[in-house]
């Protein structure tokens, strides 16, 4: 049994080894840093059911057959759309089903809930995190400086830059209380699995992490402006602003215990002492004189084992396939003179070079003479495969103190790419007295795409049928000048996309683009 279970073990490796290698370079992260021990604490519980475990017959159940059916097939998705989250799902699904083989019903009815757990190893999606970065650091902001002006500091918010005449504080992606909500919603999860009480009482105590988390941070952001009112920016760097940290985490931490003790108090087991309520117990040592029964392994536990086998030798041939990568014209070449507008590049620090990973980018401000300027970017990747694709503008555009205040979707008269007329996302920034004027598209493959969805949708279908993950994002930005208002902003804007909508042809690949370039992937 236990060579068996080692050897599946090893497969389950085998075949997950990409998804599961970019889980644990994610829980480096402080937000997901509490990955490393999900596995442990999966483990614990599974042995505080021992007693109850090795009472159970063990019966066949080939519904895991379906699961580990299930997860290979969205394993194969993954590989193919080149999306590790799907790769990770992949592997959970995987194995509750070899779980499921080996166990039966009877033994799935003790330990699901310990498996479900494993889910809060796994990092959100990229695009979801960004935006709920962004959104919890708007949030952090606004909460943080009503805080402050409880204190009577004067102080102004612009998005999420607080000045305080003197200092200004800048509420980053490290003060946006990811880094407690994550870890702090994992302790709720399990705080609610321990709890024996209602349902809705145990949904409160893991629902109520979340305005624990924000609340306590945007304190946290709070007193840290008041501090540095006082005492100088100091107070918001090195070990202080560390052990705010710290403090703000411990402190959410009582707060759910306080919240555990309360609703043990109301309710028909409202005597009940919190000990007793909170079920944290070990399991019964096995019966003296109790006779053993070995168990063999279940048929549907062997099925999926040869299942597993064969997705491991699949898997060699899949990772060899070669994928097409259209030959195009570096941006290198690209004109900075497009009819009245003329250009100058401009290079990116290296430091975002490396975080998008992009294989070719243009950065340029064009100008026609009437005054405005138009800021010109596009990011191309021969191959987006896992990990390297074109980020959303959504996730960076609301940033050191700017907010997104209007974002819709608009055609643009007479500007075509490939023939096709162009749509584009039309977002509006603010920050303070200034404003922005931004349109962006993801240019894939032959297709104008404005959702980021259907981009990771598409993405997966090409790869598919196309063997191709090649694209670009396109964005255009220009500043709203004192004496205009957006209208004017909109035609500037509109006049330079129709003028560089045709040149774009040749340096992004349309949907039938040759010659191309063939690359094996290992």
């Amino acid at each position: 049994m236990w060579a068996a279970l080692v050897a599946l073990f090893g497969l389950l490796v085998l075949i997950f080894y990409d998804g599961l290698y970019a889980m644990v370079q994610a829980w480096k992260r402080e937000e997901y840093s509490h990955g490393y021990m999900i596995p442990l604490v999966v483990a614990f519980l599974i042995w505080q059911k021992k007693d109850q475990l090795e009472k159970i017959r063990f019966d066949d159940s080939w519904i895991g057959v379906a699961f580990v059916l299930l997860g290979i097939g969205l394993y194969f998705l993954g590989e193919l759309s080149t999306l590790y989250i799907i790769i990770q799902y992949a592997f959970l699904v995987t194995l509750f089903g070899v779980v499921f083989c080996l166990v039966g019903r009877e033994g799935m009815r003790n330990i699901w809930i310990p498996l479900l757990f494993l889910g809060f190893m796994i990092p959100l999606p990229s695009f979801i995190f960004n935006n709920l970065s962004a959104l919890l650091q708007l949030i952090s902001s606004e909460l943080g400086v009503a805080v402050i002006r409880l204190f009577g500091v004067s102080v102004y918010l612009e998005g999420n830059v607080i000045d305080l005449g003197n200092y200004q504080l800048q509420v980053v992606e490290a003060c946006n209380g990811l880094r407690y909500l994550f870890p702090l919603m994992s302790l709720a999860f399990l705080c609610a699995y321990f709890f024996k009480g209602a349902f809705w009482k145990r949904a409160v105590i893991f629902i109520s992490s979340i305005p624990i988390t924000v609340l306590m941070n945007s304190f946290r952001i709070g007193v840290t402006g008041v501090l540095v009112d006082y005492k100088g920016i100091a107070m918001a760097e090195g070990f202080l602003h560390d052990f705010e940290g710290w403090f703000i985490f411990m402190s959410c931490l009582a707060i759910l215990l306080g919240e555990m003790w309360l609703l043990s108090k109301i309710g028909r087991d409202g005597k009940r002492p919190l000990r007793e309520v909170f079920g944290l117990d070990f399991p019964e040592p096995s019966p003296q004189g109790a006779s053993i029964r070995y168990r063999s392994l279940p048929k549907p536990f062997i099925f999926s084992a040869v299942l597993l086998a064969v997705t491991a030798a699949s898997s060699f041939l899949l990772v060899q396939r070669e994928e097409i990568i259209p030959s195009r014209t570096d941006f290198s070449a690209f004109p900075l003179q497009i009819g009245d507008w003329q250009g100058k590049g401009e290079r990116m620090e290296q430091i975002y070079v490396d975080a998008l990973k992009f294989d070719d980018y243009i950065m340029a401000n064009f100008a026609n003479g009437t005054g405005g300027v138009v800021n010109f970017y596009v990011a191309y990747y021969g191959s987006q495969r896992k990990g390297e694709s074109a980020h959303s503008p959504r996730s960076c555009l609301p940033g050191d103190g700017w907010q997104m205040t209007g974002l819709t979707v608009k055609q643009v008269d007479d500007a075509h790419i490939n023939g096709v007329p162009l749509k584009v996302n039309r977002v509006e920034i603010q920050k303070g007295e200034y404003k922005q004027l931004v349109y962006y598209w993801f240019q894939q493959r032959g297709r104008i795409i404005t959702n980021e969805y259907l981009v990771k949708w598409y993405l997966f279908w090409d790869a598919l049928t196309k063997n191709r993950t090649d694209g670009a994002l396109v964005r255009l930005t220009t500043l709203v000048l004192p004496n205009e208002d957006m209208s004017d902003a909109e035609r500037r804007l509109d006049n330079f996309t129709k003028s560089v909508a045709g040149v774009l042809d040749g340096y992004v690949p349309g949907a039938d683009a040759d010659p191309p370039q063939i690359v094996a992937h290992n």
